[in-house]
């Protein structure tokens, strides 16, 4: 197996695995086993676990800002209102998918946040990257700057709320909460 290949599935066994168990419930052997790559090329690849967590993450991260892009372009969202909506539109599907467990960077950080400057880093960075899409439509909706802080809270809020309750619902809060923020910054 070539190191490309072997990268991709030692990241996509340990980004299921994490999400299923925590980050450190799970053991370099159980990748291992997950992913079919020897623990010699694993550590060749990953020179620790929070190597290989932080690589998840940062695939993660990529993914996630392409997820909440594409759905804004499926479903069409003209205005930049239409757009913040939709992210909790996209949410609401998200929350309801089998296995879906709360914000992998949220559970991270509150896993390894303390003892993880690496770690630590990649969540503070994703969480940046989230406000700054708010921002640019908050720019484009000429809404003061601070919604964009705002609106961001309320994604973690429902990301939060959704894993502990199991329940997709908070994403359909977390919109109205979304939109009274809006229409208030927007004086309407």
């Amino acid at each position: 197996m070539d190191a490309q290949t072997a990268r991709l599935r030692a990241l996509e066994a340990a980004r299921a695995l994490f999400n299923e168990r925590g980050v450190q419930a799970v053991g370099m052997d159980a990748i291992r086993t997950a992913s079919g790559v020897s623990l010699k090329r694993l550590y060749q690849l990953f020179p620790s676990k929070e190597a290989l967590v932080e690589a998840v993450l940062r695939r993660r991260d990529e993914a996630f800002l392409a997820e909440v892009a594409a759905h804004a372009e499926r479903a069409g969202a003209r205005a930049p209102y239409d757009r913040v909506l939709d992210v909790f539109d996209h949410f609401a599907e998200w929350f309801a998918e089998p296995g879906f467990r709360g914000c992998v960077f949220l559970n991270a950080h509150g896993e390894l946040g303390g003892v993880s400057a690496g770690v630590t880093a990649v969540v503070r960075e994703h969480k940046q990257a989230v406000r700054g899409y708010f921002a640019d439509l908050v720019d484009e909706l000429g809404a003061p700057p601070a919604l964009a802080g705002q609106l961001a809270l309320l994604a973690d809020g429902a990301m939060a709320g959704a894993g502990v309750s199991g329940s997709p619902a908070a994403a359909g809060q977390a919109k109205e909460a979304a939109r009274v923020l809006m229409d208030v910054a927007l004086g309407r």
